[in-house]
């Protein structure tokens, strides 16, 4: 689909080191994870998700490519991810995931304390009052900014990441 989300383009914003280690949260089948994981060559990238379906189908997706520094997660970010460390991470990904839960903050929060100081989360959700999501209730990047200004993160900047998505870039002090 013509202006629909170009993972690939969007990691440009973030001026990534290929010894980053990173976690997709609701990673899916790897939409994100695969570009991710080919630009942090040297790093690491844990594909977090609550299904193991999509998870298999990634780790399949990682073997066919020669992909070897993926770790896939089977948990729910809303519940915390017990396997990585407080300030394991340089870099969050949040795609598509923040309309989908119910509890914000506690995911924003998780994000927080897994990064290391002067980590970042990505944010890209959808848009209201696109064609494509009518039947789904958007989060406003208001309330997004809101919580993470009250968790103490910083807001870096904010762009369309397509004509149906906004992005939004937190740093950890």
């Amino acid at each position: 689909m013509k202006g629909f989300l170009n993972p690939t383009e969007i990691l440009k914003q973030l001026k990534l080191r290929k010894d980053m280690t990173a976690a997709d949260f609701g990673s899916g089948s790897g939409g994100w994870v695969v570009p991710l994981a080919k630009k942090l060559e040297d790093g690491k990238v844990y594909a977090i998700d609550i299904l193991e379906e999509p998870l298999s189908a990634l780790r399949a997706r990682a073997k066919l490519e020669k992909i070897l520094n993926v770790q896939t997660i089977l948990a729910d970010v809303e519940k915390g991810i017990e396997i990585l460390k407080d300030r394991s991470c340089n870099l969050v990904l949040m795609t598509n995931l923040l309309f989908q839960c119910e509890d914000k903050k506690k995911v924003l929060a998780e994000s927080k304390r897994i990064l290391k100081s002067g980590g970042k989360i990505l944010v890209v959700d959808w848009k209201k009052d696109n064609p494509l999501t009518k039947q789904i209730e958007k989060v406003s990047f208001e309330e997004i900014k809101e919580i993470a200004l009250g968790l103490d993160l910083k807001m870096e900047k904010e762009f369309d990441a397509s004509p149906y998505h906004f992005a939004l870039v937190f740093t950890k002090s």
